[in-house]
């Protein structure tokens, strides 16, 4: 892919900036690359040099990525860079923020460039709003955030029906309609309130709200009865946690 125009590459670890610097270019970005080794030296750069996309680093010195983020003037295409285990692979993909984990891979980022160009520019939600959603892990999750087209469009937990999980993928139900997301079932389970979902089977995380009836389906397993008519038979766990939910 040829690739055209500046862009910033904010990381305290010049082997990590080198990094990005060889796959950028054998990727055929022929812009100028610009490079900051702290928080505020990416401030300075962003906003006088302005580049469509920066690689930013989520903790370095000077300031952070979301402190970054806050200070600049203009709203860039941003791939967030991270070694650290705390910030889950699964948080990016429910913010729609797209990210590369060290140490790099050329494909790894060559996908996460086709992603940001392919999205970023028709995004209806602030990035700033998404990397405070996802950047800071102690904050109630209140609504996730899905690519829709070329579109970034957030839905509120409370309109999610159900979830239904395949390998690392799953599909999010809000009807009217269903969204694709790069997320493992039982990692997007640990994001969401246990008092409304529920892990029913290893494939199926239902919203109780939406539960029309439990019926019995055979000797050990019940059948979830969803208000829009769709039938969910129960692991047996996840049976024995419907029957635990009877008064």
């Amino acid at each position: 892919m040829l690739m055209k125009g500046p862009v910033l590459v904010a990381d305290d670890e010049p082997l990590a900036r080198r990094t990005l610097r060889e796959h950028l270019r054998s990727l055929g970005w022929t812009g100028q690359i610009h490079e900051a080794r702290d928080g505020k030296t990416a401030i300075a750069l962003a906003n006088k040099e302005r580049p469509e996309l920066i690689f930013l680093d989520v903790v370095m010195p000077g300031g952070t990525g979301l402190e970054v983020l806050e200070q600049l003037d203009y709203e860039p295409k941003v791939i967030f860079t991270t070694a650290h285990d705390q910030y889950a692979v699964s948080a990016f993909e429910l913010g729609a923020i797209d990210y590369v984990l060290k140490p790099f891979g050329r494909d790894r980022l060559e996908r996460a460039v086709a992603r940001a160009q392919a999205v970023s520019d028709g995004s209806t939600v602030p990035l700033l709003l998404r990397a405070k959603e996802t950047l800071q892990p102690t904050r109630a999750l209140s609504r996730v955030f899905v690519r829709d087209g070329n579109r970034i469009v957030p839905i509120a937990l409370a309109a999610i029906e159900r979830i239904q999980g395949a390998d690392d993928y799953a599909t999010i139900f809000a009807t009217p309609k269903e969204y694709l997301v790069s997320i493992r079932l039982s990692e997007f389970e640990t994001h969401l309130m246990p008092a409304n979902f529920l892990r029913i089977h290893r494939s199926h995380l239902i919203n109780l709200e939406f539960v029309a009836s439990i019926e019995p389906y055979d000797a050990n397993r019940l059948e979830v009865v969803m208000k829009n008519g769709i039938r969910i038979v129960a692991s047996r766990t996840g049976s024995k946690l419907l029957r635990d939910l009877a008064l």
